[in-house]
């Protein structure tokens, strides 16, 4: 594993991107003891305009908050690929919701049914942001499943407990799934 990531979610607002890039940013800070910088933007369209989180994790001090080559890309929409994969890493992992993702211009991309699965599997679209971070946990390492669990679970509404950690294992196998 490496000392440092620079990782990209992006998707279309309501997607829950910016809620993802927490999550990751506070398994891999608060319960992995890495250190993180964690940002975000999107478009002033909250709802349907592109948006983006950024995490940094790494073992060492992090002197620039700001992701410059990216070495993990989660695209949730053809809109946010398009628009945020241009600065990966040669040897970047870039992830994709397959439903909504088709035409990809790089080779090697992951393309997994993220969204499919959450309507299918869960019966929620809107968890497959949870679904994608599991998937990206078990594909990179980048941050432990015990440490991402403990994340989600501290941030989801209660009542919602159950079909979360049920995204989690989907992801987890789709993760193991797409490593073979």
């Amino acid at each position: 594993m490496k000392n440092r990531y620079e990782i990209r979610l992006s998707g279309s607002g309501g997607q829950g991107m910016i809620t993802a890039g927490i999550i990751l940013a506070e398994a891999a800070g608060v319960y992995d003891g890495k250190n993180v910088v964690q940002s975000q933007s999107y478009g002033p369209e909250a709802r349907g305009g592109a948006s983006k989180a950024e995490v940094i994790i790494s073992d060492k001090e992090i002197f620039y908050p700001k992701a410059t080559a990216i070495d993990i890309l989660l695209a949730m929409t053809q809109e946010a690929w398009e628009k945020y994969s241009s600065d990966l890493n040669p040897d970047a992992v870039a992830i994709v919701d397959s439903w909504y993702v088709k035409d990809l211009d790089k080779p090697g991309v992951i393309s997994l049914p993220l969204s499919q699965k959450a309507r299918e599997e869960v019966g929620l679209e809107i968890i497959a942001n949870v679904i994608a971070l599991a998937a990206i946990a078990q594909i990179t390492g980048v941050v432990s499943r015990e440490a991402l669990e403990r994340s989600l679970l501290s941030r989801v509404p209660k009542g919602t407990e159950e079909k979360n950690r049920q995204a989690l294992e989907i992801g987890f196998r789709l993760g193991k799934e797409a490593k073979k």
